[in-house]
């Protein structure tokens, strides 16, 4: 009986090992190692996949889930971290999806390179450094088209969520696109200097702001120091826009990637449930 249970312990750990090798397969390899706590959501009553999304500029890679008997859903476009379109990303449409919502997220990197093949982060900006503004935000209405073109959504429901590099893009594709009725920035950067490629930031979009919008950061987080925060708030208080912007205490930046040692659960959660209620406030 000894016997029997050390086996099926070795069993479990060995599957443990085996799940945890092929979700890391799809994740940025320069955020090895997968941590443990790493987030695993299932498809049971989805339709879940990648898709392609056409652009102006050719076609994109993208990944899409559902419910799988759904009609009139809301939509949720997730933009990914500077890591692209990884696994990580992938499982938060997922995540969403169970939640009633109708969840897609395009790869922004995919004309200059593969960012989920790379490990040098120097490789990784590199890439990301070539992609525009003005290129990211066309690819992000062409998937709010792609999702049209299902005739599964109801557009009167739709916002855009998303993390680090993404969490940036909410802001500017809230200040960008008449038909997002919420956003929420999970820790993306704030203020910056203006370039051919980044013309605003943020901070210089605040006016313009064409929805509310939900930042959700941390207060430990070395990349994005407050006084930012208090920048941003100010600019948009002063436009009459709404941007409510929560500070966890103590939290680093990247506390909702849970595939990552920057992941802290209480925390993740809380804003988790935050976002979602931040989008019923909203109709979506």
């Amino acid at each position: 009986m000894q016997d029997e249970h050390s086996n099926l312990l070795d069993r479990a750990r060995d599957s443990r090992r085996e799940m945890l090798a092929k979700v890391a397969t799809g994740f940025a390899l320069a955020a090895q190692p997968i941590s443990a706590e790493t987030i695993t959501t299932n498809t049971d009553g989805l339709l879940a996949g990648d898709v392609e999304v056409i652009t102006p500029n050719g076609k994109i890679p993208a990944y899409r889930a559902m419910p799988a008997n759904g009609t009139n859903l809301p939509l949720v476009i997730v933009v990914p971290e500077i890591f692209g379109l990884h696994e990580h990303i992938k499982d938060v449409c997922r995540r969403l999806a169970h939640a009633g919502y109708f969840a897609i997220a395009n790869e922004p990197f995919s004309r200059h390179g593969d960012v989920t093949k790379l490990s040098d982060f120097g490789q990784i900006r590199e890439i990301v450094g070539k992609t525009s503004d003005q290129e990211v935000l066309i690819d992000l209405d062409s998937t709010m088209s792609y999702a049209m073109s299902t005739g599964k959504i109801n557009l009167q429901r739709f916002a855009v969520t998303g993390f680090c590099w993404g969490g940036r893009i909410v802001w500017l594709y809230a200040a960008y696109n008449d038909y997002v009725k919420a956003g929420a920035a999970w820790y993306g950067r704030l203020v910056g200097q203006a370039s051919e490629l980044q013309p605003k930031h943020p901070v210089d979009a605040a006016a313009s702001l064409k929805a509310p919008v939900l930042g959700l950061y941390g207060e430990e987080d070395t990349g994005i120091p407050l006084d930012t925060i208090d920048k941003m708030r100010e600019a948009a208080k002063a436009a009459g826009k709404a941007a409510d912007i929560i500070v966890y205490p103590k939290a680093p930046h990247a506390f909702h990637a849970d595939y990552r040692p920057s992941y802290r659960e209480k925390e993740a959660k809380e804003a988790w449930a935050e976002m979602l209620a931040f989008f019923k406030k909203h109709g979506v």
